[in-house]
This record gives C-alpha cells, structure tokens and sequence, in this order.
C-alpha cells in the first residue's frame, strides 16, 4: 500500500497533525492561555499557523508583559509556517521538519502544546476552526 493510500481516509480525508500555541508569561508560575493552533498535513505538504493573542489575559497573568514581543513571537511562527525568506534559517526545510521544530519543546514565552492527530479534507479550513474552537 501506498503512503497516499495510508494516509487518506475512505471519506477522502486526510490525516493531519496540530498543536496549540500556548502563552506562558512568566515560565516559573506555569500559568498559561492559547494563542494560536499549528496544523500540519504530510499528505498535502502543508503546515499552517493561526494566531490569536488576547492581551487582555497576558496582562491579566503578568500586567509587566511585553505584548509586542509575544506578538512578535507568533508573527514568527506564522513565519516560519509559510516557509520561504520568512521562514528564516528554516526556509529550505519541507513542511513536516519546520512543523517539528516548531513543536519541540521549549522554555519561551510561546510554546506548542501536545501533538494531536485528525482527519481533514481541508488542513488550511483546519486550522480556521480550531482557532475559533480552542483559541477566540
């Protein structure tokens, strides 16, 4: 069997991969809030970030926050998923290794949460929803 045939659903969906974007103010209280959700499709080479930054709950968990710093921080990651001079040092990598990297965990003001998996016909449409469904 073929990976295409693996990998697509008998609904004519995909399987695809995704992870929230969380913001941790201040790493030594551990409290955080959803910023944003990745999504990645191997099938359809996609990975995709949407983002979403509340300021009112970052300043809520640390009123001393650098908003335009977080703001900058997931503009990066928007960055980085689009690929090419945005992507920075990742923009010769293939969508799954700058979806990886983005993943791997971190101690930084935005992080990605677990890895969960799904099935989609659409990664990018996805993405939308689960924006709206865990993030707004």
């Amino acid at each position: 069997m073929s990976d295409r045939f693996l990998a697509t659903g008998a609904t004519g969906q995909d399987v695809y991969e995704y992870a929230l974007l969380r913001v941790v103010p201040r790493i030594e209280r551990g409290e955080c809030f959803n910023a944003g959700v990745l999504v990645y499709s191997r099938s359809r080479a996609v990975v995709a970030a949407r983002t979403h930054l509340d300021e009112t709950k970052l300043l809520a968990l640390d009123p001393e926050a650098d908003v335009a710093g977080v703001r900058a921080a997931l503009r990066a990651v928007e960055g980085v998923c689009a690929g090419g001079e945005a992507a920075g040092q990742a923009a010769g990598d293939d969508a799954g290794r700058r979806f990886r990297w983005l993943v791997a965990p971190r101690s930084t003001v935005v992080q990605a949460g677990p890895v969960h998996t799904g099935l989609t016909s659409d990664p990018l449409a996805e993405a939308a929803r689960l924006l709206d469904l865990l993030v707004r």
